[in-house]
């Protein structure tokens, strides 16, 4: 089974340590949810564990082999898929184009001039098997770019189905999407939760999003670890309606 671990994962810029010595353990078949204020350090950490930045301290060990100073590519190609708060996407070609490129990447198929891609007719199968899945199928050939901002975030957990990793991390899916599209890509990881060979991270701010998702919340405050446990447990905690909830507190009551 995949394992993800974080041991005294730290980093500091500067003065200022945005991550603190954060010690965790991810488990197949659970979506932890992690919530924290402005500045907890959320992103950052999501950062360290897929390679964007590198750790002043401490380790990120995959399946029990310490990747702390693997580069990002390396860290996707081991099984860490990650979508970003903005969306992360060739704007000018296609949608199947995009899902393609995923698609051959995991297939170590390169570029050959004399063996034109419409031959290769698994790759394509299986591009439109994982658009389907996203419900985008029946816009295949619209540039990415055309695409609403809702489509765009389908279009991502795509690239992260047709990748087949290991781990899902999910950095604020919803944001600046509106009412009618959040349902759809929460619908999409709430399918990906059906997949118990899969640890799925998510960093959101919105509570009822993490409530009808996670199955444990970890909470980040001034870069530290301060609460990690179920849902309601964590959401009740003293120490978490202090760390975080101003707003947060009025959501959650």
């Amino acid at each position: 089974m995949t394992s993800l671990e974080t041991r005294g994962l730290t980093i500091r810029f500067g003065g200022h340590v945005a991550v603190d010595a954060v010690s965790c353990t991810f488990r197949p078949g659970e979506l932890t949810a992690i919530v924290g204020p402005n500045g907890a350090g959320k992103t950052t950490y999501f950062n360290l564990i897929s390679g964007q930045l590198a750790a002043s301290a401490g380790e990120v060990l995959l399946d029990n082999r310490d990747i702390t100073r693997a580069p990002a590519p390396v860290r996707t190609r081991a099984g860490i898929g990650r979508a970003f708060q903005l969306t992360n996407l060739f704007p000018r070609l296609s949608v199947a184009e995009n899902v393609r490129l995923a698609v051959q990447s995991v297939a170590g198929v390169h570029y050959d001039m004399l063996r034109p891609w419409m031959r290769h007719t698994e790759l394509i199968a299986r591009a439109d098997a994982v658009l389907e899945r996203v419900a985008l199928l029946h816009r295949r050939d619209v540039p990415a770019a055309a695409l609403s901002h809702g489509d765009q975030r389908k279009l991502e957990v795509a690239l992260m189905i047709a990748l087949e990793p290991k781990i899902f991390m999910f950095d604020e899916p919803t944001a600046g999407m509106s009412v009618d599209e959040v349902p759809v890509v929460l619908d999409l990881i709430a399918q990906l939760k059906q997949e118990t060979s899969k640890i799925i991270l998510l960093v959101e701010h919105k509570m009822d999003v993490v409530r009808s998702l996670a199955d444990r919340i970890i909470v980040l405050h001034n870069g530290k670890l301060v609460a990690d446990g179920k849902p309601a447990e964590v959401i009740a905690s003293p120490v978490v309606q202090e760390a975080y909830l101003g707003s947060f507190g009025e959501k959650a009551a």
